[in-house]
């Protein structure tokens, strides 16, 4: 089992494909909260408000929606190259780009799956300016007045058509740590929870039930509280965004939730997971049979069975 805090310091940021820019960033910025901090051409740079770096998320105008890339940010120069050299030993290739503001050179590479990981570890720190200064010198940029007004990415969860192989790459060669996971009755592995943290979660692999590849099923952004998350719920229905399921509670990680859908199709969760830590080195693997995940959630809402538009089964 990986140690806690090891190479990998923190997810960076999510990039997400949208078919509508315009109203992916609205959705961003207007209800959930995020800055805009730049542009380029069809890609637009977005950042939370407690994020320390230069973005949080990228959206990047394509034909359907989906995810690009996810930055891992590595603990140092060192950690970097012991990541790209474990990638490459375990039969993996990648390439160097500087393509990025914020960021110096990135290590491109992909899981199993076909899912675009990205390692760096050359970072600017944000620097506000005079309107979004904060009062409190130690938070990067004062919080929104509008929207949600989410603190972080909190984490990505990927659909895959093998997911004990791509969870073995994150423990393997980036060097996760799996907390829970779902376990069927014939052995399969359904679904796995990893953290590179002390945080419960970083990424999460669910099996995709069409048996394709590279697909996501959602990512995910903190809040202060559960109340906020009640708050995202009232102003979803205000202002015409589309909740799936929620706001509950997960069984699994015991994530207080809400399920929303973005404009451009991409699959959204508000997530208040701050005070569930991982703090013990030997932490047991947790696992969930296939009659306790079908108990539903914590409070007995029963976890979705039918399958939206945008071909995805709902996790968590």
């Amino acid at each position: 089992m990986a140690p806690p805090l090891g190479d990998i310091a923190h997810i960076g940021h999510a990039q997400l494909f949208t078919p509508d820019l315009d109203a992916s960033v609205a959705f961003f910025t207007d209800y959930l909260g995020l800055t805009v901090n730049g542009r380029d051409g069809d890609t637009v740079y977005l950042r939370t408000y407690d994020d320390y770096e230069h973005h949080s998320l990228v959206l990047t105008a394509r034909d359907r929606p989906g995810l690009g890339r996810l930055a891992l940010r590595t603990s140092g120069e060192e950690a970097l190259h012991r990541r790209v050299k474990a990638i490459e030993e375990a039969g993996g290739t990648g390439h160097w780009v500087e393509d990025e503001p914020g960021l110096g050179k990135l290590y491109v590479t992909t899981d199993p799956d076909g899912h675009e990981h990205a390692l760096y570890w050359e970072s600017e720190h944000y620097q506000a300016p005079d309107e979004l200064r904060p009062a409190l010198k130690n938070q990067p940029q004062a919080k929104p007045n509008r929207g949600v007004g989410v603190r972080r990415l909190d984490h990505v969860n990927f659909l895959a058509a093998d997911v004990l192989a791509n969870s073995e790459f994150q423990e393997r060669v980036l060097g996760a740590r799996p907390t829970e996971q779902v376990r069927l009755d014939n052995g399969t592995i359904a679904a796995r929870w990893l953290t590179f943290t002390h945080k419960s979660y970083d990424v999460v692999y669910t099996s995709d039930w069409t048996g394709s590849t590279g697909r996501l099923h959602h990512i995910a952004f903190a809040t202060d509280t559960r109340e906020d998350i009640l708050r995202a719920a009232d102003l979803a229905i205000d202002t015409g965004v589309f909740i799936e399921t929620g706001p509950h509670k997960h069984a699994i990680q015991q994530t207080f939730f809400l399920y929303v859908y973005e404009p451009g199709g991409n699959r959204i969760e508000l997530c208040n997971p701050l005070t569930r830590l991982v703090l013990a080195p030997d932490w047991p693997l947790v696992t969930w049979t296939e009659a306790e995940r079908a108990k539903g959630q914590a409070w007995g809402l029963k976890t979705i069975e039918s399958f939206h538009t945008h071909g995805t089964p709902p996790v968590g």
